[in-house]
């Protein structure tokens, strides 16, 4: 079986894992990416049995030098051939696995995505604009708007992740006039946690309960409609991309509100333990990531070399 009818048959068994299918249009491009190279490297298309871990080598490395690809894109490709020559060794098409003892690329893991200060007062203003127009030309919605802005900085200051913030119950949250605290039940890995919470979080909660729906149990509700539940994390995420826009933002996700919070404790020398527990974090090497240095902090580091 020549390799190009063989790659058919992988697709087909991967099709059949129920795999989406962005996922197996991606095998089917990084297989034929490799087929193409190997046919252009040797003039032929023979069966996958002469297949060798020295073509699997050239190929990594005709992929990185020559084509300059990242680290990411090799990794994935290599991948993919992997669990290829998985499939046909259980098919018996060949009796070695060339790419046994082929390496991954070693990268530097990706620092999670943060918004510096002055994007942070972008979006800050871009919340208070949208309020005061949303009173001015759209009453109706005003009371959504108002719901969405409580709800971004509260999770700005808090850290809380997307389904935490979304399931919280008003008995979970508690409000004196100093002090504030969040109890999160449903944390990652079933883990309960308490976040304090600060005086911008508190002034969002309160701003909202005042004008809050009389519906529900759940804090954040949603407003027009007549459903009583949660807000869905599809709601949270469109009126972020709103937010991003407003604010010239490349984009703003919940998750990049929960990596804000966590730098921004970094960056005012709040010690890593405490940071790991207000994240809900069971390792301390989970939330190192908050003192790599990111792009951002590279640029500024050299700009300040500049006379």
């Amino acid at each position: 079986m020549n390799m190009i009818k063989a790659m058919e048959k992988f697709i087909q068994h991967i099709q059949d894992q129920d795999l989406s299918e962005l996922t197996v249009k991606g095998y089917k491009s990084d297989l034929n990416n490799f087929i193409q190279w190997y046919t252009e490297s040797n003039g032929d298309l023979p069966g996958m049995e002469y297949i060798t871990p020295t073509d699997i080598k050239e190929y990594k490395q005709y992929l990185l030098v020559v084509k300059r690809r990242k680290a990411s894109t090799i990794n994935r490709r290599l991948a993919a051939l992997s669990a290829w020559m998985d499939w046909a060794l259980d098919q018996r098409l060949i009796e070695i696995d060339p790419t046994a003892k082929i390496r991954m690329i070693k990268k530097e893991a990706d620092t999670p995505k943060w918004l510096d200060k002055r994007e942070q007062f972008a979006l800050q203003r871009a919340i208070e604009k949208d309020l005061q127009i949303s009173k001015i030309r759209y009453p109706k919605r005003w009371l959504t708007r108002r719901r969405d802005a409580s709800m971004s900085i509260f999770m700005l200051n808090t850290g809380l992740r997307l389904n935490e913030c979304i399931t919280l119950h008003l008995e979970d949250v508690r409000i004196s006039s100093r002090k504030g605290l969040v109890t999160v039940l449903n944390g990652k890995g079933g883990k309960e946690r308490e976040v304090p919470l600060n005086m911008e979080a508190r002034k969002a909660v309160e701003a909202w309960l005042n004008v809050r729906p009389g519906k529900g149990e759940y804090l954040w509700v949603a407003v027009e409609s007549d459903e009583d539940g949660k807000l869905t994390g599809r709601t949270v995420q469109r009126m972020l991309k709103r937010y991003a826009q407003e604010a010239g933002l490349d984009e703003l996700t919940p998750h990049m509100l929960r990596h804000t919070f966590a730098k921004n404790l970094v960056n005012n020398d709040v010690g890593l333990a405490t940071v790991a527990k207000l994240l809900g974090h069971s390792k301390l090497d989970t939330t190192k990531v908050y003192i790599t240095p990111d792009k951002k902090d590279l640029e500024s580091a050299v700009e300040k070399l500049t006379p």
